[in-house]
């Protein structure tokens, strides 16, 4: 019988000649090199969070839940090294019982560390660079079994941080954390012409700022978050589970409704908006950043330079409007600092990422497409776990040290044992 597997959207499946979940280091290596010999592609995966077929394989998959101990973690320096396979719902508690917190995450935490370091995931601040930004090492195996560790000023380590799984398997990452802190979150309602209009005041003068906002409606729901060292005085579990119940349970019915009648997108929009009240939320900071997301969708999300942010979103709003898309889930606009990995989505640039989404069983591609089109005139750079339409022959003059990329690539792993349909898109051969 054959193994099938398929992500989380369940909307990419694969059968994997092989699903092995190595529990060390060394049975890695041994699971690599054995494929390896065989002449059998290989293709690790964390949690299947990605909405593309990244993690697709007819080769070996390499299952990373085996591996996900916290190694080591010096509260002084504040380097903690992990395997490769950790959560990082599960991290947050272990580095908070050792003061210590990761300096930024995105609303979502289902992702193995580093599944969501491969593919440049990020959070808001423009302070603040993606997770892979603070990767100070890591350990990666090869196709040949070797195991090379990589650090700051060579280019293997800045290709490795963001590499989509191209380059072989990362076994551990050490990562810098910073010390445990508390976060200050404010859920405001604001007229969409104000967000937009103080969006530079906003960002800047916020540790985190981002924003939602349903397409047919023209009021953006915001959010801003202090960082603090204060004692945080939280909100019950209840009711905080309590309220994103509701919302979620209030999302699924516009969605389900809406799915069944197009042309109420509109008013469901504006219905969805009305209902989502202002809020406090204030807590130890790994219990602030994610968001729980029982409503299944898929999503494009592309990285543009921070000075195009207004047009791009007016853009993207604009087009909904005049083709009538039925639309029924929010832009969601996020900020973040530029770093160095070769193929990070902020590579060299104040980076602004507009993400759009669509509810599960619903054409999005008309959608997506056209989103698409606007990101282009901009150099956006696609999330590489979500879904899109580039190519390497489109991608590659976006990113400015993409041959040195593909250099590194040709070094360590000439045979493309880690290549898959997706790499072979978008990284080419």
């Amino acid at each position: 019988m054959s193994l099938i597997w398929c992500n989380w959207a369940r909307e990419q499946f694969c059968a994997p000649s092989a699903i092995v979940r190595p529990g060390s280091e060394d049975e890695l290596v041994a699971v690599v090199r054995s494929a390896a010999r065989r002449g059998e592609r290989v293709r690790a995966v964390g949690t299947g969070h990605s909405f593309t077929d990244c993690a697709c394989t007819d080769g070996v998959m390499i299952d990373m839940t085996g591996l996900q101990r916290v190694v080591d973690a010096d509260t002084a320096t504040g380097l903690v090294t992990i395997e490769g396979g950790a959560k990082l719902h599960t991290l947050g508690p272990q580095l908070a019982a050792r003061g210590l917190g990761l300096e930024n995450q995105g609303d979502i935490d289902a992702q193995s560390i580093t599944g969501a370091t491969a593919t440049a995931t990020h959070g808001t601040g423009a302070r603040f660079p993606n997770l892979s930004a603070r990767i100070v090492s890591l350990r990666l195996v090869t196709a040949s079994g070797e195991v090379l560790t990589l650090s700051q000023g060579f280019d293997d380590y800045l290709a490795a941080r963001v590499s989509l799984g191209a380059l072989g398997v990362i076994s551990q990452v050490t990562v810098q954390t910073v010390p445990l802190y508390t976060l200050h979150r404010r859920d405001e309602r604001r007229a969409l012409t104000e967000t937009l209009d103080r969006l530079d005041e906003f960002v800047d003068e916020n540790d985190h700022f981002e924003f939602f906002v349903f397409p047919y409606g023209k009021t953006a729901l915001t959010r801003t978050t202090r960082r603090s060292t204060e004692e945080p005085t939280p909100t019950p579990t209840w009711k905080r589970r309590l309220t994103e119940d509701v919302e979620n349970v209030g999302l699924s019915l516009m969605c389900r409704t809406g799915r069944r009648f197009p042309s109420a997108a509109a008013g469901l929009n504006k219905l969805m908006t009305s209902m989502i009240q202002d809020s406090t939320v204030e807590d130890r900071a790994y219990k602030v950043y994610a968001t729980e997301r029982k409503v299944r969708f898929t999503e494009m999300e592309y990285a543009i330079p921070r000075e195009h942010a207004r047009d791009a979103i007016r853009r993207v709003i604009d087009i909904v409007h005049r083709r009538t898309l039925p639309i029924l889930f929010p832009l969601e606009v996020r900020f973040a600092a530029p770093d160095d990995a070769f193929l990070s989505t902020a590579a060299g640039r104040d980076t602004c990422y507009i993400a759009v989404h669509q509810y599960s069983g619903m054409e999005f591609e008309t959608y997506f497409r056209a989103v698409e089109e606007i990101m282009d005139e901009y150099a956006g750079r696609p999330h590489w776990g979500k879904r899109h339409y580039q190519t390497a022959g489109t991608l590659r003059e976006r990113y400015p040290d993409w041959d040195r990329f593909t250099a590194v690539r040709d070094r360590l792993d000439p045979d493309r044992v880690f290549r898959n349909d997706y790499t072979r898109r978008v990284l080419g051969n």
